[in-house]
């Protein structure tokens, strides 16, 4: 009896797509790939092997035959759900985002820099305004979580003739970090850099961690930068700090919560930038997962279990 494979993209709604390459690379696999969770059916009991960036919990539910779920993204906070069985094998996407996400940080630090919001609505109003913009060339960035994309972001800001300072558990000698700190030293990294930006996991540990202490300690220059999970951010804390110029401005890919209610105070204050959490995605990222799935695919296929990339420890 072939193994059944449920692939939910409601992303980037390439689930079909996900379907036919697949199909042709692994015949002995009977594979079902959806954009939609009411496109599913009947398929999710079947299923033993799930591959998606989330589901409902009501799904897991129905999902009686499952044993591997294979995550789109790097987190795997938002696939853990309550309902899903403490034996079902986890694995990530960890490793792929680091060209998309590095950019995004890039882009979000030029924006603040030329203040790109405020020339936008200069463009819809027909204005013509000239002004000087400040440079990354020279800054001093604080990068807190130097994993995959912490390594790639520190290597354009070197590009860009930047300092870089790196802020991860595991200090080691990275060529484009000049200056490496522990977690401990979060204030006085905020005290010296010029952009203060997040990349690092959501854990009980960086929950809130950017709140009070360390925007007081920023400098009234200086950004923040969120790409990482919203959950690091303390939000009152941060409006409070925008509103009394005591940072010059954030930028916020990552929101607590997501999406961000229409209502939220964030929405007007000022010297934010709000995207819609879309800096993990590329017009590749497919094409980017794939190698990490049709191995663990083929190893899995051949009776392995703990030994999948990415495989993550549930306790």
């Amino acid at each position: 009896m072939k193994t059944k494979v449920l692939i939910v993209d409601k992303i980037f709604k390439r689930g079909k797509e996900w379907e036919q390459v697949l199909r042709q690379k692994f015949p002995e696999v009977l594979i079902s790939g959806v954009s939609n969770e009411d496109e599913i059916g009947d398929f999710i009991e079947e299923a033993e092997i799930l591959v998606t960036h989330g589901i409902s919990d009501e799904l897991i539910k129905k999902a009686s035959k499952l044993q591997w779920l294979q995550g789109m993204g790097t987190g795997v906070d938002r696939i853990l759900t309550p309902s899903l069985r403490k034996e079902v094998l986890v694995t990530s996407s960890r490793g792929i985002h680091g060209p998309q996400m590095s950019e995004m940080a890039i882009l979000l630090m030029l924006s603040l820099n030329r203040d790109i919001p405020h020339l936008i609505r200069n463009q819809d109003q027909r204005i013509w305004e000239r002004r000087p913009g400040r440079l990354l060339h020279q800054k001093k960035v604080g990068i807190f979580g130097v994993g995959v994309i912490g390594e790639e972001l520190a290597r354009k800001c070197k590009a860009f003739g930047m300092t870089v300072f790196g802020i991860d558990i595991v200090r080691r000698e990275i060529d484009s970090i000049d200056l490496f700190y522990g977690p401990e030293d979060l204030i006085q990294v905020a005290k010296e850099v010029d952009y203060l930006v997040l990349v690092a996991p959501y854990t009980p540990e960086t929950r809130k961690i950017i709140g009070s202490k360390v925007l007081a300690s920023m400098k009234p220059s200086a950004f923040l930068i969120n790409i990482a999970r919203g959950e690091l951010v303390d939000n009152e804390a941060l409006i409070e700090a925008l509103e009394a110029g005591k940072i010059a401005g954030a930028a916020l890919d990552a929101l607590h919560p997501e999406p961000l209610p229409k209502d939220h105070p964030l929405w007007g204050t000022k010297n934010v930038i709000i995207t819609s959490h879309v800096g993990g995605m590329s017009d590749i990222y497919m094409e980017q997962i794939l190698p990490i799935f049709e191995e663990n695919l083929r190893r899995f296929l051949s009776g392995e279990r703990r030994n999948l990339v990415n495989f993550i420890e549930r306790g």
